[in-house]
């Protein structure tokens, strides 16, 4: 370990905040979570949580996959656009010398266009929802001081043991009841919980500038071979089609989370150093499936 760094997570106590927590944990480094109160509370208590930390990730947000109410879009909002607008009006009012100097934040690949091929160099992003809360999250981000090293991670669809895509389809294709998503030919970003956890990391110890990284992982698949891959994994078959009516009488325009995709390059995570532990469907479902 280069450093003991003093590092501070919002939203530590979700899925991946806490796969986070645990591994720096272990590591070794000093790390404690910000309560979901304090970023919406008083500007002074958050100022005092952020004094002297050397990293921040930012993990807080609602879940985005439910019906998309009036009610609820407000809290997928605001529990992105408002905690990150807190903690930048917190870390700029401190003293330069007590700020943080690294702000690590999750970001999604929702901010692309569905449908087409995206580097992080593309602008042609989601005009509909998705893309809004996606694009608001990450300007106010760009609203750091230039002196903290600012880094964003677009995510993929996360797969894991306890991932909610794992969870929620693990028991249907066991049951050989496993289907593919209308056609089938929309892509699947998919990303490790492992590769997220080493990502974080790596952007803490290596990473010294700026920058955004889409985080999937190198090989580009569609929902049908992701479905084929687990059907294999778990020796059943698949050969049930889910139409997306279905999925939009669950989740109404949400649904498009599940019919619709870009596709997404990973190259300049790769060129810059970062080493996918499973750069594919076989290696991340090899080690999802087994016991």
């Amino acid at each position: 370990m280069k450093k003991k760094f003093k590092i501070k997570i919002t939203g530590a106590s979700g899925y991946l905040g806490n796969l986070i927590f645990q591994e720096l944990t272990n590591i070794g480094y000093e790390v404690s979570g910000i309560d979901r109160s304090v970023l919406y509370g008083d500007i002074r208590i958050l100022e005092e949580e952020l004094e002297e930390t050397d990293v921040l990730i930012n993990l807080a947000g609602a879940p985005i996959l439910q019906k998309w109410s009036e009610k609820n879009k407000a809290v997928i909002y605001n529990s992105r656009i408002k905690t990150t607008q807190n903690i930048v009006h917190a870390i700029q009012n401190l003293p330069e010398s007590k700020r943080p100097k690294k702000f690590i934040s999750a970001s999604a690949i929702g901010i692309y266009k569905s449908g087409e091929h995206h580097n992080e160099e593309s602008t042609d992003f989601d005009s509909g929802f998705l893309g809004k809360v996606v694009k608001d999250w990450e300007i106010e981000q760009k609203k750091l001081s230039q002196n903290i090293t600012c880094i964003t991670f677009r995510i993929g669809i996360v797969l894991g043991k306890k991932s909610k895509t794992i969870q929620n389809l693990i028991l249907p294709f066991k049951w050989g009841l496993g289907a593919t998503i209308g056609n089938g030919k929309q892509a699947f970003p998919f990303i490790h919980e492992k590769d997220i956890v080493a990502a974080f990391l790596w952007a803490i110890e290596d990473i010294q500038q700026s920058d955004i990284f889409n985080l999937t992982a190198p090989e580009n698949i569609n929902n049908r071979k992701f479905s084929k891959t687990l059907a294999n994994k778990l020796n059943r078959p698949v050969v049930l089609i889910v139409p997306k009516f279905i999925l939009k009488i669950f989740y109404g325009k949400a649904a498009i989370l599940i019919t619709e995709s870009p596709s997404v390059s990973s190259e300049k995570i790769l060129r810059s150093g970062f080493k996918f532990r499973y750069p594919n469907i076989e290696s991340a479902l090899n080690e999802i499936t087994s016991v």
